[in-house]
């Protein structure tokens, strides 16, 4: 049978059992000391490796401009409803 620290690759320190709360609930007492690589959580690993802008004509660059759309096709109506009474005065589709 192995030791503990031979199975983590670490120094494992047991608490003693009065610090393990006999009778009450409790995770073992067993804390792993030395950790190689601790891992990131979620939002952190996210906010440490998401891509920065470096160039400065990335940095200095405007949003896009687009072209103002093109009116909607004839078959299309727009409808705006004034007030919710209206709203169900739709006019019906055309028949094709």
């Amino acid at each position: 049978m192995s030791s503990l620290s031979s199975m983590f690759g670490c120094g494992v320190v047991m608490a003693p059992p009065q610090a393990l709360g006999i009778g009450k609930r409790s995770d073992g007492g067993l804390t792993i000391v030395c950790s190689s690589r601790p891992q990131k959580k979620a939002t952190t690993h996210h906010m440490k490796t998401r891509p920065r802008k470096m160039q400065p004509w990335d940095i200095n660059r405007k949003p896009t401009v687009y072209d103002p759309m093109s009116p909607l096709p004839p078959d299309w109506t727009l409808v705006i409803p004034a007030d919710a009474s209206s709203a169900s005065a739709a006019p019906p589709p055309p028949s094709a």
